[in-house]
């Protein structure tokens, strides 16, 4: 996948301004546990996670579940760090 290269967005003052409170949904496997991981997840790696805001729905079929939540990024680096690092768990198929 090819690096994105936000160099002149932030030299415009467009863009994600850090720090800043953020919304991330994982997409994954419904028997998973979700609803728990994907907090985990995020505050494994150092994130402010606001639990309170924590979301999930089923697909109609029930195979699979969307967990929404707010984290707290300092950095960009750190927000796409939470985006990797659910991405790399074996149960979650994709973040948006």
């Amino acid at each position: 996948m090819k690096e994105i290269d936000f160099s002149q967005a932030q030299a415009e003052g467009k863009g994600f301004q850090f720090p800043a409170q953020f919304e991330v949904t994982a997409i994954g496997n419904a028997n998973a546990g979700l609803t728990a991981r994907v907090p985990e997840i995020l505050h494994g790696i150092g994130l402010e996670v606001l639990h309170e805001t924590v979301t999930s729905k089923l697909t109609p079929a029930g195979n699979y579940e969307s967990v929404t939540i707010s984290f707290v990024a300092p950095t960009r680096e750190k927000y796409m760090e939470a985006h990797e690092a659910l991405r790399a768990d074996e149960n979650i198929r994709f973040t948006l």
